[in-house]
């Protein structure tokens, strides 16, 4: 057969199968058939979602029930695993429609799987450090903390990564494998400390009663204050100021607003006793004078 007389047979049975109404029926069909499953999944997505959102609104109202953190964090997985499982079923599907046999695949599934296993070692190792982050609560979702060299909020919490926004705004996406160290700042209260510096010929104990009097009202003005704060005493003595430490116990995370917080008001009632602010002194000392001193003597 020559090379025309092949292009031309190939060419007439392209033309046939495109003028060929069974032909565009079955495409129609798959592409509605395709639309359904897709159409069906996203509502089905939607469903199982709502449905995790409505149980933990129920189990909020129980007498025995996870912290707020845990929740989210259980919540945002199992939302994870649900658009999984949706999407595999989906595209089980859609596959036989697309004329793919999916029996063969899933038989050499396991046998891939098997060989990829051995590869994939990481990847079970992420899945695996996964679990157990969330089933010992070392961390969930909104909770700050430090893993490595990388410390913001925790902001997502999957099976195999970790992501955490530090505070200017970076994201850093941190596989679960390679978390060995956590640092979690907000399981317990936080506390802030303020250093106050007064000059030294200030009345310390006079200071301190009017910091002492200040301190008291504080937990009723600032609800992060868990309790009053408590002023230690004198911390340094410096070359030109006395130096008084107070902390502060707030809710977790809250040490930051709140020392500040100190350091203004302070501020603004040292100012408000007539406490002056210290600052260094010199004493200069001219050696010119203590020469024409010395003449003068010797001439006597």
């Amino acid at each position: 057969m020559k090379a025309g007389d092949f292009m031309q047979e190939m060419f007439n049975n392209l033309k046939e199968k495109i003028l060929n109404e069974d032909t565009w029926i079955a495409i129609g069909t798959g592409l509605l058939k395709i639309m359904a499953i897709m159409i069906l999944s996203a509502i089905v997505l939607r469903i199982g979602k709502l449905i995790i959102k409505n149980i933990f609104l129920v189990r909020a109202k129980a007498p025995i029930r996870f912290s707020e953190r845990r929740e989210a964090t259980l919540k945002k997985l199992l939302e994870n695993m649900l658009t999984y499982v949706v999407y595999f079923i989906a595209i089980i599907m859609i596959l036989p429609i697309l004329s793919i046999e999916v029996k063969p695949l899933l038989a050499g599934a396991g046998i891939v799987g098997l060989a990829v296993g051995f590869g994939a070692q990481s990847l079970v190792k992420d899945i695996i450090s996964g679990f157990f982050i969330i089933f010992e609560d070392q961390f969930s979702v909104g909770d700050h903390v430090r893993v490595g060299q990388f410390e913001g909020t925790v902001e997502e919490i999957g099976l195999r990564t970790t992501k955490i926004k530090n505070w200017t705004g970076e994201l850093h996406i941190i596989p679960n494998g390679s978390i060995s160290e956590v640092t979690n700042f907000s399981l317990y209260n936080s506390v802030a400390v303020v250093d106050v510096s007064i000059a030294y010929n200030e009345d310390i104990e006079r200071a301190e009663k009017v910091i002492q009097d200040f301190l008291k009202d504080l937990p009723d003005r600032y609800e992060d204050i868990v309790k009053p704060p408590e002023l230690l005493g004198v911390q340094n003595i410096g070359t030109s100021e006395v130096v008084l430490r107070i902390v502060a116990e707030t809710l977790p995370m809250k040490h930051f607003n709140i020392a500040r917080m100190l350091r203004r008001e302070l501020k603004v009632l040292l100012e408000a006793h007539g406490f002056d602010i210290p600052f260094p002194r010199l004493v200069m000392y001219s050696r010119s004078d203590e020469q024409g001193e010395q003449k003068q003597l010797g001439k006597e």
